[in-house]
């Protein structure tokens, strides 16, 4: 039997001072969460989008996720899988299906209510916010919307710096 999916609402946009962003988010009265250095191995799929997350000093992931590409808050439906065999999966999915590129980033997380917000400097791209409101009930999906807004004011995100797509589009 497959396991149901879990989803959020997700906002990325391009931001030049993640200092600023820090600020903000903590005024606010955001929980500071990790710090990550993640490392994002994306395979060739028909459908969606498949990456193996390893994050130094932790349980690699895999994940599974499918979600329209626009630069409004969109929802993800995904899977994430804890991996015992990072290296393991990594060989034997690229011999399968081939990597179609790796995304390195840093990653300061932030919790403000059910929105985990990410601020991400990524290797040969630059910084960015990523906000993403974790869905998990009714209650959720009526407020996420109006949160990821919110935080969107706080922040001061235009229009024009949402981001559309994947940061794996722009590394290939």
């Amino acid at each position: 039997m497959l396991s149901t999916p879990r989803r959020n609402l997700e906002l990325k946009a391009r931001y030049p001072d993640l200092s600023a962003a820090r600020a903000h988010v903590e005024r606010l009265g955001a929980r500071p969460g990790d710090l990550e250095i993640q490392t994002d191995t994306y395979f060739h799929v028909a459908h969606g989008r498949l990456k193996l997350r390893e994050i130094e000093g932790q349980t690699a992931a895999l994940i599974g996720y499918d979600r329209p590409d626009h630069d409004a808050a969109r929802l993800s439906s995904y899977h994430l899988v804890p991996v015992a065999d990072a290296d393991g999966l990594k060989a034997s999915l690229t011999a399968a299906l081939g990597v179609r590129c790796q995304v390195r980033k840093r990653r300061q997380i932030y919790f403000w209510h059910n929105v985990r917000i990410h601020l991400d400097e990524v290797d040969g791209l630059g910084s960015f916010v990523e906000l993403e409101a974790v869905l998990l009930s009714e209650h959720d999906e009526r407020t996420a919307p109006a949160r990821v807004e919110e935080l969107c004011r706080v922040l001061m995100i235009a229009p024009a710096a949402r981001v559309a797509g994947s940061y794996s589009d722009d590394v290939i």
